[in-house]
């Protein structure tokens, strides 16, 4: 069911709705969930410049992934335009995430995909109550969670995506400091690379964000 769009959402109101969201978040599967401020939201194009040095795989194979994701000064933008949104979390045992791993995306495809679940119910939740410019991002490359066998449609002239309600840009495709983010709410995070071992760290993460009101 909808609600009435209204040009100015009370503050009682969106404050409700905003815990009702993040509390939904956690129902869903997320380990934590919080409500920020959208100036804890960092965008630097160093993060943009790490999909390209060393270059990833998926750079330019999807509408989602640099270089056709948002200009970096379009993103600051747009989270300015915004004041709230649900950050989310979804801790992942360590031995996902390294040694033989590090270098096998596809081990974390799950809790990826359940990342993708909780930002795409979060905005769908959030639109149809009348935050109509709600807009989620997930975590990695849409296309190595969806299509990872076909070519991107949404890049084909005349075609959209095959996912429209499920895959989302990457935060850090967008050019958001993912990791800094989580150290401003408390979150502890570690860089993984091939040189970490499981029992280095005590989790991974995988964070997902809805820009709400």
């Amino acid at each position: 069911m909808s609600r009435k769009i209204i040009e100015k959402v009370p503050e009682d109101l969106l404050k409700s709705d905003l815990e009702k969201y993040r509390a939904k978040a956690v129902e869903l599967g997320a380990t934590d969930a919080k409500t920020i401020t959208t100036d804890m939201i960092v965008v630097d194009e160093r993060v943009r410049a790490k999909c390209r040095y060393p270059k990833c795989e998926w750079y330019g194979t999807n509408a989602h992934c640099p270089p056709n994701s948002m200009d970096v000064k379009d993103v600051r933008e747009l989270v300015n335009k915004f004041k709230y949104g649900i950050f989310c979390d979804i801790r992942v045992p360590s031995e996902l995430l390294t040694g033989q791993h590090v270098l096998k995306v596809g081990s974390h495809v799950p809790t990826a995909l359940k990342m993708y679940e909780i930002v795409s119910k979060i905005e769908a939740d959030a639109f149809y109550d009348g935050y109509h410019l709600a807009l989620g991002f997930a975590l990695g490359p849409c296309k190595l969670f969806f299509c990872p066998k076909q070519e991107c449609s949404a890049l084909v002239t005349g075609q959209g995506c095959r996912y429209p309600l499920k895959a989302r840009s990457s935060m850090e495709g967008m050019g958001m400091d993912v990791y800094t983010m989580a150290t401003k709410v408390g979150w502890d995070i570690y860089p993984i690379g091939a040189r970490v071992q499981a029992g280095d760290i005590p989790h991974g993460h995988r964070l997902g964000l809805v820009l709400v009101y």
